[in-house]
């Protein structure tokens, strides 16, 4: 969706957000930094927002946001070593969590990260309080897993109405970025629903709070469907690991077993290629399986540089994914300002090929935790070629 620039000196920020597309982020025109696409012309860095020369940015499809390859997902380690935050009692953020984020933040912003992933109530008031008088150093990205279309009675205007207005309150700000509201992990929501859903993106859209429509999905098939069947969707969230397969492509070193096996799939198409030919961007969660793909179990707050061989494998794990070039930005949980710093490395150094002995290393150590999958994760096979 293109959006004219405003042209008032004195306009207000929702107008401002209806009318422009802040900085005009997407007219970086298409030179997708890092992606492997020709550049006709130098890139315009100036209107990257929070640019870092270090940090590759591609294009989120045609939003037209320029994305950092290496972007902050909303989860981080809770006190109880689970994956992530759910809620807090009396929406309160406790002390030590709104000042944990505040660094991660800080240290996303330092490395040159600009996109912020959200998907739960407690991580709407934790990122709130760290994005305090610095909203605009990041596009966000967001809905609430309890409010949002998982449930058909909630696939609604009113409803999903409510959904946006929480997380704006919630994160103190009057617009998100990309609505990207969490459907149904089995793919089973109606054409109907999501009808509902673009009905309601088009009214808040048009009152300036919500600039670009995306949609998360668990489910592959269903996302083909919906991609194919609804343009108005911009982008797309899904899971991609180190074990995810492009259909269609021909074997190399690292997949040839993969390809060979097939995995009872079909081999001769891919998401990927269809987001490529409808333009849609993908930005990718689960790249640690969850977090499964380390052995240590760490609490909040989690103290020191953690293990080399655990932060090498995060790096490594995030160079493979964004190898891919249909994939705009992968989206990590990060609980330390030097996890935040590991991450931006796979970006940094992602240009120098990894070495064999790398290559290696990286297959076996995710081939390891692919086999002992925990139950609730199982259903990341799904993604393995795709």
């Amino acid at each position: 969706m293109s959006n004219k620039e405003g042209k008032g000196d004195k306009i207000s920020r929702r107008s401002f957000i209806r009318n422009s597309s802040l900085a005009a982020a997407g007219t970086v025109a298409g030179v997708l930094a890092g992606q492997g696409c020709k550049k006709s012309k130098p890139v315009d860095t100036s209107k990257i927002l929070n640019y870092n020369h270090r940090m590759h940015y591609r294009r989120l499809g045609k939003s037209g946001l320029m994305l950092s390859e290496v972007s902050l997902g909303g989860h981080w380690k809770n006190r109880n070593a689970g994956r992530y935050w759910d809620k807090f009692a009396n929406e309160q953020v406790p002390a030590d969590v709104a000042g944990n984020r505040t660094e991660v933040v800080s240290a996303s912003i330092d490395v040159g990260i600009n996109y912020l992933d959200i998907t739960t109530a407690a991580e709407c008031l934790s990122y709130g309080a760290a994005l305090k008088g610095r909203r605009e150093k990041m596009f966000v990205g967001a809905d609430i897993h309890t409010l949002g279309p998982r449930r058909s009675e909630y696939c609604n205007v009113k409803d999903q109405t409510h959904n946006v207005d929480e997380c704006l309150r919630m994160l103190q700000t009057d617009y998100l970025d990309i609505w990207r509201p969490q459907a149904k992990t089995d793919g089973s929501n109606t054409d109907a629903e999501v009808a509902a859903l673009i009905e309601t993106f088009e009214k808040l859209h048009k009152a300036g709070k919500v600039r670009h429509l995306g949609m998360s999905s668990h489910s592959r098939p269903w996302f083909e469907h919906v991609i194919h069947t609804f343009p108005e969707f911009e982008m797309v969230i899904f899971p991609c690991t180190a074990k995810t397969i492009e259909k269609g492509k021909p074997p190399t070193e690292e997949n040839v077993e993969e390809v060979n096996a097939g995995h009872g799939s079909d081999m001769t198409q891919s998401i990927f290629k269809t987001l490529r030919q409808k333009n849609v961007g993908a930005v990718t969660i689960k790249p640690f399986f969850g977090g499964t793909l380390f052995k240590t179990e760490a609490k909040f707050p989690v103290l020191g540089v953690g293990s080399k061989e655990e932060n090498d494998l995060a790096r490594l794990t995030l160079q493979c994914i964004l190898s891919k070039d249909a994939i705009t930005a992968a989206v990590p949980g990060l609980t330390t300002i030097y996890e935040v710093e590991n991450a931006a490395r796979a970006s940094y150094m992602r240009p120098v090929a990894m070495s064999p002995a790398e290559k290696k290393w990286l297959k076996r150590k995710t081939d390891e935790q692919w086999a002992a999958l925990p139950e609730d994760y199982a259903w990341l096979r799904d993604w393995e070629v795709v």
